[in-house]
């Protein structure tokens, strides 16, 4: 003889319902912090496009903002135009 106390059925713990599609995109919530040079922020604001679009949607606005701080970053580099007054011989 076996002392088997009555337990109840365990019962299956209910599993979530999978979706239909995959979730849509989610904004990461990443803060920009404002660097004081407009077209530096300009570019970085334009990060915030890609948090409503498909993962596959990401390389064309991550191009266009490197593209865009690369020229900003040259644009360092270039000489310092003259004004009408500074060019005198």
């Amino acid at each position: 003889m076996t002392d088997e106390a009555a337990d109840p059925p365990v019962e299956a713990a209910a599993e979530p319902a999978e979706p239909d599609e995959p979730a849509g995109p989610v904004a990461l919530g990443v803060v920009r912090t404002p660097t004081g040079h407009a077209g530096v922020d300009a570019h970085l604001a334009r990060l915030a496009d890609a948090d409503h679009l498909a993962a596959d949607g990401h390389v064309e606005v991550y191009e266009d903002v490197h593209q865009g701080l690369r020229e900003a970053l040259t644009a360092l580099d270039a000489p310092p135009v003259p004004g009408p007054y500074e060019n005198r011989s």
